[in-house]
């Protein structure tokens, strides 16, 4: 049997786009206002430089990330054409590739945190107490966002931040 959606479930999938839909715009907006590239460019440097070595394979990359699959390469070129990130062969197998952050790309990273976690406030801390922040979470993890796996922003803290609520 069949069932549709209740009208609070449909309408709870809608705000949950087009919330998702206008952070992820403000955010890429304040990066860019603050002359840095798009977030997708942040979001591999982090998962290279979290992850051992500073580097990972490709598919490796594109599982942590949040972009689709199709646009996964064009960004690993793009970042090695600026010197962020390079490509090396596996030792073990010829065939295989690692992408690697560079010191250039560490330095970008950690410029970007800053701007990062300021938009992050600006557009979800700022408008949500801290119980608040939890809750969602909570209900996010329901729907299997598994937040309490998300990694904190790796910038340090704004000297204007917001104190916690």
């Amino acid at each position: 049997m069949k069932r549709k959606p209740s009208t609070e479930a449909a309408a709870a999938w809608i705000r949950l786009m087009r919330v998702q839909s206008r952070v992820l715009d403000g955010v890429e907006q304040d990066l860019k206002r603050a002359g840095f590239p798009p977030l997708a460019w942040y979001d591999a440097l982090m998962e290279l430089s979290r992850s051992p070595n500073g580097e990972l394979r490709p598919v490796e990359l594109e599982k942590q990330m949040l972009i689709p699959q199709y646009s996964t390469s064009r960004l690993i070129d793009r970042l090695v054409d600026e010197g962020l990130a390079s490509r090396r062969e596996c030792k073990m197998d010829k065939r295989g590739l690692f992408v690697e952050i560079t010191p250039s790309g560490r330095e970008l990273h950690k410029k970007m945190g800053s701007a990062y976690a300021l938009a992050i406030e600006k557009h979800v801390g700022s408008k949500l107490t801290d119980a608040d922040a939890a809750k969602l979470c909570g209900l996010l993890d329901r729907l299997g966002c598994a937040c309490h796996d998300t990694p904190a922003i790796s910038a340090p803290v704004a000297k204007d931040a917001a104190p916690a609520r």
